[in-house]
């Protein structure tokens, strides 16, 4: 170890507190140096009010889901906006989409989109459910033999009831079940 370098260490060894009669060319001494400088350095780096230091000492042994759970019930108390990850958002466009929320929910009581379902067909009328799935659905012949004999299957989401109403009919002519969710 070079001169510069002792007498570095010696030096931090008398603000530490050490007793000087360490040599100062074994690993452990600089070692035992190294880890006095890091406790001094943070224990001058910890808040002067105690109050402070108890909360930071009760957090830092709380669970993950406690902490969670602490994380969601100041946001509650302290009417704190969920922020989207990537940077700040406006308040007001974040209060909008609620009260929208709020006015549709009467609204969906008589509802006016469905979902259409393929339950089953007759086994005979096979190739024809297979030419109607594949004209409705838009999909190769292949596939649309693969999804009719996987039924069942939803067909499509969010259809307007007439849209439904008609489809249902042309697969009920080629002697296919489809139901309206």
């Amino acid at each position: 170890m070079s001169l510069v370098c002792q007498t570095a260490l010696r030096r931090a060894v008398r603000r530490s507190g050490f007793p000087s009669s360490l040599s100062f060319t074994s690993p452990a001494a600089l070692a035992q140096c190294q880890q006095a400088q890091r406790w001094q350095t943070t224990s001058a780096a910890s808040p002067t009010n105690t109050k402070i230091a108890t909360i930071v000492d009760q957090i830092s042994q709380l669970t993950l889901l406690e902490t969670a759970d602490l994380v969601s019930t100041l946001k509650t108390r302290l009417n704190i906006p969920d922020m989207p990850m990537g940077g700040f958002a406006a308040a007001a466009p974040a209060a909008a989409p609620v009260e929208e929320a709020q006015e549709s929910a009467p609204a969906a009581a008589e509802k006016t989109v469905f979902t259409l379902k393929l339950v089953s067909f007759d086994a005979g009328a096979k190739p024809k459910v297979i030419k109607e799935i594949k004209s409705l659905l838009g999909l190769s012949l292949v596939d649309s033999k693969k999804f009719v004999e996987s039924a069942p299957k939803t067909m499509k989401e969010n259809v307007a009831k007439e849209e439904c109403d008609k489809i249902i009919e042309a697969l009920k002519a080629v002697g296919a079940v489809v139901t309206m969710e």
